[in-house]
């Protein structure tokens, strides 16, 4: 099956007739959809399908006499609110398309495909969940006390969903089993349009994090409470808002966004007694990073003092900058001599892997640019050879002598 008939098949999954695009949250009767589907066509294909117990799918096709570590590609199937059809999405079709281009050869080590649950963060508020999970990233014992906007654990939305709270956490064993992790990915940006090319590879991820602002206030009558002396945190937060934005401005490759605000109580005719709101900031150096979280705590006293409010500011995941294994990046471009190499501003699991295992990533032409949004596109021609490209890539890696582990300093 193509990639693009295999996305087809789950266009109407998740469908938001609201926002547009698409909402597919983890831990969901939507995200259980999309697995059930990655999972009929796995098994299809003869390949081992199981869980874990992070709530990662892994898929593996292991013929007579394989060995080693395997060579393991996927992504996720989760979106972000009104999100396009092919952040995610487009990497698993594509490893599946890829294993049948390779299932005619005699590899010498398995091929996996991973799914990561809840990488967008979109439902409790960590991005990659999964992932950290699994590598430790992040402790269970907070993994499992998020909540998501309507009071509910992740505990408890795991055990629905058929996972035992008590077994999630790192797992060596299973990342031991990975001799490289190579994850496919439509572009979120215009570098391949630009450039004239459908497939690039990947360089490096742009540290990024997420930080939540409370700011609290007096709550009142929004008729019988006159201007003067007001105590309004959605005033203060607008401020903030606005002082974030211009401190991103005047930092050279920084990007800040509040795409989040919640005010509380919310009614229209009612002075909120709490705003939340959240920033996602990101630097490729993660020393200006954490010099402008501080700027940003510093504005926030200022701004929350003046209006007669007070605030706090909480981490909630924060991802360094991540330059790719230099030697797996290298085979790519041995096996995909016409590709670009390409940083992105976007996470993704492969980012949080890199420090345990050896990660690389291709990316896939998006003639919009836009991504995150209904508008992100990719061609059905660029899909197949992303498909063909990853084939070539996990082919070639399935071949090739594993690099040596590095040197333990004395």
């Amino acid at each position: 099956m193509t990639v693009a008939s295999m996305l087809g098949e789950i266009g109407a999954i998740g469908a938001d007739a609201t926002r547009g695009g698409y909402s597919r949250p983890g831990y969901c009767a939507v995200d259980r959809e999309l697995r059930e589907w990655f999972e009929g066509h796995a098994i299809r294909r003869g390949l081992d399908v199981e869980r874990d117990a992070n709530g990662i799918v892994w898929a593996w096709w292991r013929p007579p006499g394989t060995t080693g570590p395997a060579i393991v590609t996927g992504s996720h199937l989760d979106s972000v609110p009104g999100g396009g059809g092919y952040d995610g999405p487009l990497g698993v079709a594509s490893a599946l398309a890829a294993i049948d281009l390779l299932k005619s050869m005699a590899l010498p080590r398995p091929i996996g495909i991973a799914v990561f649950p809840e990488e967008e963060g979109s439902r409790f508020g960590v991005a990659c969940l999964g992932s950290r999970l699994l590598t430790g990233a992040i402790a269970p014992e907070r993994a499992l006390a998020l909540k998501d906007a309507e009071g509910d654990t992740f505990a408890d939305a795991a055990a629905r969903d058929g996972l035992d709270p008590a077994r999630m956490g790192a797992d060596p064993a299973s990342l031991a089993g990975i001799g490289a992790f190579v994850e496919l990915h439509v572009e979120q940006g215009r570098g391949l349009v630009d450039l004239g090319h459908p497939v690039a590879v990947a360089s490096s991820i742009l540290g990024h994090g997420r930080w939540r602002v409370s700011v609290d206030g007096q709550g009142n009558h929004a008729g019988t409470t006159l201007m003067q002396g007001r105590r309004d945190p959605v005033v203060a937060a607008a401020s903030m808002i606005l002082a974030i934005r211009d401190l991103a401005r005047a930092t050279p490759d920084a990007r800040a966004t509040v795409g989040r605000l919640e005010p509380v109580p919310g009614g229209t005719n009612v002075i909120a007694s709490r705003v939340d709101f959240w920033i996602d900031l990101r630097h490729p150096d993660d020393l200006v990073t954490a010099a402008l979280v501080t700027r940003v705590r510093d504005l926030v006293d200022v701004i929350a003092l003046a209006e007669g409010c007070t605030a706090t500011v909480r981490e909630e995941s924060l991802s360094p900058t991540v330059d790719f294994d230099l030697g797996l990046r290298r085979q790519l471009r041995a096996a995909l001599p016409d590709a670009p190499e390409l940083g992105t501003g976007a996470g993704h699991d492969a980012g949080v892997l890199a420090g345990h295992l050896p990660t690389a990533m291709l990316f896939v032409r998006n003639p919009t640019g836009v991504s995150h949004s209904p508008e992100e596109l990719c061609e059905d021609a660029d899909a197949e050879a992303g498909a063909v490209a990853l084939a070539q890539v996990l082919g070639d890696l399935a071949r090739a002598p594993l690099p040596e582990p590095a040197a333990t300093p004395s």
